[in-house]
């Protein structure tokens, strides 16, 4: 198995003149390996354009080629033969590398179709939890274990699955999907209630490769089926967006026009909070396609003020809180910041790196419980953080070094890779001051 490099190069930034420019960020990571899985599942040969070729996608690539189906990467598309749910047994474990994504989402896919595998990845991914797909596939009638409630996960064959009444305990957008591609091979409905309205890129693609899905109100209904191949275009990946958004609003004279970013409800609270800071941005060419609604943003520099964010609104912010977190240590006044326990389980703790290279750039920051409170009023310093293995912790201090009184090197950068491969050279294309070692 690959396991985590001692350090994978830096990256460091620092102040400029006004960006400008056009741009479009790469395909959705989240829609992505969603799109993979379902073609490979699939009847036919679909065909995804605009998807994320980055190290996340391409590790569920390979492990859905070794279990049958055939992945044809090209730079316009993806082509995808499915296998019409007839998985192989790997003849090796599978690395799904950094990927909680895919480990969780195959592991229910597997589980659902009681095809033997061991589904492993980095020692990042290895301590991310996993009880909280385990039990529920339990209830279902699978053979799923895990080491302590972590990576690895070992599938046993079994029996046909049962259809599942199950509220999720927590907002995971993972979980709910692991279950639905359960689901997909199990005898009788399932039935899920998702209380926090986590993402919902499963259950809008479901129904273009033919799934029969039912959405009213919390309650998510599946009804068990074949799929069929389908063609999809990929929006562009909006938590990916949120780090240049941020880079535009933090440098004054700053003027920026993203196309094609995917808008999904269940994903935009980022946005919500920023119009309350007083952020300068506007959705125009707003439609939907394949399910899923985008538009283009036309951005513009703006001084931000602080702001009370709800437990309640974390659900559709999750990825975006690290950049937020460097915009209100900016911002003039408070910024207060409440349900963030979720942050610790990601593929660093983010409350604590974020703690750590914030209050290294002299920002003033509190943890209390769940909440985080962060006194802004501008970035004292810059210097050098560690971004802990974390690609989007390590995006969000790059773009801290833009504001920053000095250059901000982060350490440990290499892992942007895993979701937005080209983040460097983009910034460098707007007029960033960029430098690229290791």
């Amino acid at each position: 198995m690959r396991r985590r490099a001692a350090r994978v190069g830096a990256l460091r930034l620092s102040a400029v003149g006004a960006l400008h420019g056009e741009l479009r960020v790469p395909g959705d990571k989240s829609i992505t390996h969603r799109a993979l899985l379902l073609a490979a599942l699939a009847t036919g040969k679909s065909r995804i354009t605009g998807g994320l070729d980055a190290a996340d996608t391409r590790a569920t690539a390979r492990a859905l080629n070794a279990l049958g189906a055939h992945i044809d990467w090209r730079d316009e598309a993806v082509c995808v033969q499915g296998t019409g749910a007839s998985l192989l047994r790997p003849s090796a474990p599978l690395d799904l590398g950094n990927s909680g994504t895919g480990l969780r989402l195959l592991a229910g896919a597997l589980a659902g179709l009681g095809v033997p595998a061991v589904l492993d990845g980095d020692a990042s991914l290895r301590r991310r939890p996993m009880a909280r797909i385990l039990q529920p596939l339990a209830a279902m009638g699978a053979a799923v274990t895990g080491r302590g409630g972590h990576a690895p996960l070992r599938i046993e064959a079994t029996g046909s699955l049962h259809g599942i009444d199950y509220q999720l305990p927590v907002a995971s957008a993972q979980v709910k999907s692991a279950l639905l591609l359960a689901g997909l091979a199990a005898a009788g409905t399932t039935r899920l209630v998702d209380p926090f309205h986590s993402r919902d890129h499963t259950e809008r693609m479901l129904p273009r490769f033919g799934g029969r899905v039912r959405v009213v109100g919390e309650v998510i209904e599946l009804i068990p089926g074949p799929l069929r191949a389908t063609d999809l275009e990929i929006p562009g990946d909006f938590s990916s967006a949120a780090f240049l958004i941020a880079a535009t609003l933090l440098v004054p004279g700053s003027r920026l026009l993203l196309r094609g970013v995917g808008i999904n409800p269940t994903r935009t609270g980022f946005l919500t909070v920023l119009g309350r800071m007083g952020a300068g941005l506007r959705l125009v060419a707003e439609h939907n396609q394949d399910g899923e609604p985008r538009a283009d943003m036309e951005i513009t520099h703006a001084v931000l003020t602080g702001t009370h964010v709800a437990a309640a609104e974390i659900p559709s912010l999750i990825d975006e809180l690290p950049i937020l977190m460097v915009l209100a240590a900016v911002a003039h006044g408070e910024t207060k910041i409440e349900g963030i326990e979720e942050l610790r389980h990601k593929e660093s703790d983010r409350v604590e790196a974020l703690y750590a290279g914030l209050s290294r750039l002299g920002v003033g920051m509190r943890v209390e419980g769940h909440t985080v409170t962060i006194h802004g009023g501008g970035l004292r310093r810059g210097g050098e953080v560690d971004s802990q293995g974390d690609h989007r912790v390590a995006m969000a201090f790059a773009v801290a070094g833009l504001a920053a009184p000095a250059p901000v090197s982060v350490t440990d950068a290499g892992w942007i890779a895993t979701s937005f491969p080209g983040f460097a050279t983009q910034l460098a294309t707007l007029g960033a001051r960029v430098d690229q070692s290791g």
